[in-house]
Parts: structure tokens; C-alpha cells; sequence
């Protein structure tokens, strides 16, 4: 039986800012269903693998496949840039980025922001997709918020309007950068509840997170990166009860009595 094509495959992949390089040789591959967390101390390159994925930071060498699509590139190390606009386009949209700062538009309400990408990009009919916005604002919490602006919401809620705003462009996957580091423990758990319903309807994820216990719960595996490189991956039992790796054993220490077994 042969197995099913991943939605987002990463081999051997290669990043580096001039003379930096940040990512030294990474592969990860993300099935269907699969919620993937990568994890690591600041700098170790999460955040740069996340947008090198979504095509909004170019790799200099290695290949990035959604669903078994290679993309094209032309040019080679730091002049390579992808080759088809069009390829990039739809990959992206199906792909959708939910930032650590929200990124939500201050001069649009809520209900807006969460329509204008599916309208604008997408070109979807306006009255089709403010029926599906609205039932994403109703899911992740925020239903009665739509005519609200950003300014007016707290941080978990814009946030939450921002993973609604993913939703609606009806991905493959979903890509998350810390979506939890820029707000405090309370509003936190928010956006947490609202990530693992999210897991346990079997969405397609990978999620960069500082919050060990989030990875804990909803990952299928957790990939370990230190100084660009996998360091240690597995399971969320064998990363986090069975861990090999001294590196990783030192960074998961300060978390340890948070999480004595998962």
C-alpha cells in the first residue's frame, strides 16, 4: 500500500540572510490531519522554516512540495526566487499564516477583515463569504464582535479573529508563528482552546510555540531545532517523555515541573 501524498513536504532545506545561514539542512513532512509543532530556543530558525514554507522568506537550496507539487525556482542560492507567480499564489492561499502580531487591518471591522482576502484574492461571492466569515467569528468565539475594529477587541479576541480570517480562505493547512507569545496567560488560553478544537477536527497544522503544553496536547509530532538543524523529532510522548537529545533536555527543563508526563 503506498503512502498518501503529504500536504507540505520539506527536504533538505537551506536559509540564509547574506553570509547567515539559518537553516542548514531541514526536512519535515506533515501528512493530511497532522498537526506538526516545531520547537526551540529563539533563533534556532522556527519562525524563518514557518515563512520559508509559505513562500514569504526564499530558501537558497532544498524543496518545498504541497501535495506532492514541487515548487519551481529559478536562479540559485541567494538569487533564487520562485519561478511561477501564479504557483506561489495559490500555494500561499492554501496555506494560510495566522502571525504572532495579528496582522489584522485597523481600518476594517472585524466581519471585514475576515472577508477581504477570500473577495479580494479568491474572488469569491461577496454574500457566500460572509456567510462562511460569520461562521468562522462564531467558531472561534468572537460571533458578536463582526462590526467591531481591531483597536476595540483585546488581544486573545484579535487573534482569534485573525485564525477566522485563516479559516475563511478554506486551506489545506494552517502555518502558526507563536500564536500565543504576544498575549498574557489569561487571554492565552483563548486562542489555545480554540487551536485544539482546531486539532481535534483534524486540520492539517504546523505550529511554531514556545508553549510546551500546547505542543504537548494536540501534536502528532514535535520537531527540536537548534541552530538550524533538527536536532530531535518524534512523537509528542517521545519528544517530551523520552527525550534523547542533552540540548533538549536543557531547554525542556524550566518547563518540566509544568508538565511532568504527557
Amino acid at each position: 500500500m503506498t503512502s498518501p501524498t503529504p500536504v507540505l513536504e520539506i527536504r533538505n532545506l537551506h536559509k540564509s540572510y547574506g553570509e547567515l545561514e539559518v537553516i542548514k539542512g531541514v526536512n519535515i513532512t506533515a501528512q493530511r490531519g497532522d498537526v506538526v509543532s516545531l520547537i526551540g530556543s529563539s533563533g534556532s530558525g522556527k519562525s524563518t522554516l514557518l515563512r520559508c514554507c509559505n513562500l514569504l522568506e526564499n530558501s537558497q537550496d532544498g524543496e518545498i512540495r504541497f501535495k506532492g507539487e514541487p515548487i519551481t525556482w529559478t536562479g540559485s542560492g541567494l538569487n533564487r526566487r520562485p519561478s511561477d507567480a501564479k504557483q506561489v499564489l495559490r500555494i500561499r492561499t492554501n496555506l494560510s499564516m495566522v502571525f504572532q502580531q495579528f496582522n489584522l487591518w485597523a481600518h476594517m471591522t472585524i466581519l471585514q477583515n475576515v472577508m477581504e482576502a477570500p473577495v479580494t484574492v479568491l474572488g469569491r461571492d461577496p454574500e457566500e463569504v460572509e456567510a462562511a466569515a460569520r461562521k468562522y467569528l462564531d467558531k472561534v468565539g468572537i460571533a458578536d464582535k463582526w462590526d467591531a475594529y481591531p483597536a476595540q477587541l483585546s488581544g486573545g479576541q484579535q487573534q482569534r479573529a485573525a485564525i477566522a480570517r485563516a479559516l475563511c480562505m478554506e486551506p489545506e493547512a494552517l502555518l502558526f508563528d507563536e500564536p500565543t507569545s504576544a498575549l498574557d496567560p489569561e487571554l492565552e488560553q483563548e486562542v489555545v482552546k480554540v487551536i485544539k478544537d482546531l486539532a481535534a477536527e483534524g486540520r492539517t497544522m504546523m505550529i511554531v510555540t514556545h508553549d510546551m503544553n500546547l505542543a504537548a496536547d494536540v501534536s502528532h509530532r514535535v520537531v527540536f531545532l537548534h541552530k538550524g538543524l533538527v536536532e530531535e523529532q518524534g512523537t509528542a510522548d517521545e519528544v517530551f517523555g523520552n527525550t534523547q537529545s542533552d540540548r533538549l533536555r536543557n531547554f525542556l527543563a524550566p518547563t518540566r515541573h509544568l508538565r511532568a508526563s504527557v
